[in-house]
């Protein structure tokens, strides 16, 4: 349904060079440079910066490439829609989030979701904040569960919650039942995650501010290696959200304290869909299902832990 011109430009923009989009086009480079010349006359435009090694997207080709996406999305949209595949029963869901949230959140979420809707499945990516940024502005997931420090450019954020930086810990650790005060952690292991994500991002500009220097005993961009190592070291600390771990402070000896610092709460979780395109039934229905959790548990865990 669609032409061979914008074919072979989605090939060579998904892959980076003329030469790897004919090995996964079969067809000669030749053949695909003249498509994308002709194309890049239509539209009137050049759509590649072309080098040695690739082909880049221009701006214009940037954006030529988000309205390609979107509009085969919709197509694709109204094909299952005709056949029927749209109805709650026969319905994928992709769904995108961050490394802290695929931990135990998100996976709980679809599993009591797929108790009431048994035919709905999922396909979840995991990965990092820009990756997720562009996931849903392309149209490339049905919906996106990600940390943010700033309001979401291109995308519609449907639900957000405070997400401040918290400390982790054993429910039986000296701090447990104390105040706490960022210095109180040099006298303990550290467990950190990777500088790139959010919640270290806020976590060393507090220490900065503070003139506090900590060096954690691990660092790590896995959460589960996080978690499984405090499990294991009882003294140890982590800085996490409350809902990287809210499926969790019922079921393991753990607990979550605030700093205090205004600094560290700067941040929110935020429930992201691709701009302008209708929602499907399943989609709506999975949305609510999540809004409704998070707002009920989250409320319910800030009661309990003070935050």
């Amino acid at each position: 349904m669609i032409s061979s011109e914008v074919r072979f430009f989605l090939a060579v923009a998904g892959s980076g060079s003329l030469s790897a989009a004919s090995e996964q086009l079969f067809v000669a480079v030749s053949a695909i440079s003249r498509k994308i010349q002709r194309l890049e006359a239509q539209v009137g435009a050049p759509l590649f910066e072309r080098h040695a090694r690739g082909m880049v997207l221009t701006e214009a080709g940037q954006i030529f490439e988000n309205h390609l996406r979107k509009s085969l999305l919709n197509i694709e949209q109204a094909m299952a829609e005709i056949k029927g595949l749209k109805a709650v029963r026969r319905t994928a869901l992709r769904v995108a989030c961050s490394n802290g949230l695929a931990f135990s959140l998100l996976p709980q979420l679809m599993a009591r979701f797929r108790a009431l809707n048994p035919a709905v499945t999922f396909v979840l990516t995991v990965a990092d904040s820009k990756s997720l940024a562009r996931l849903v502005r392309n149209g490339e997931c049905d919906l996106a569960l990600q940390f943010s420090l700033h309001p979401e450019q291109g995308v519609d954020v449907v639900a957000s919650w405070a997400a401040p930086v918290l400390l982790l810990m054993h429910s039986e650790h000296p701090l447990a039942n104390q105040p706490v005060a960022l210095t109180d952690l040099c006298h303990y292991p550290v467990c950190l995650p990777e500088p790139g994500t959010t919640v270290r991002q806020l976590f060393d500009i507090c220490c900065q501010i503070n003139g506090t220097f900590i060096e954690p005993v691990l660092t790590c961009d896995n959460f589960a290696a996080l978690f499984n190592f405090l499990q294991v070291s009882p003294r140890s600390v982590a800085i996490c959200s409350q809902f990287t771990v809210l499926p969790l402070l019922s079921q393991q000896p753990i607990t979550i304290k605030s700093f205090g610092v205004d600094s560290l709460s700067q941040r929110t979780l935020q429930l992201q869909l691709p701009p302008g395109r209708q929602r499907s039934a399943a989609l709506q229905l999975f949305v609510e299902f999540v809004t409704e959790t998070l707002e009920r548990e989250d409320c319910a865990v800030r009661r309990r832990y003070a935050l």
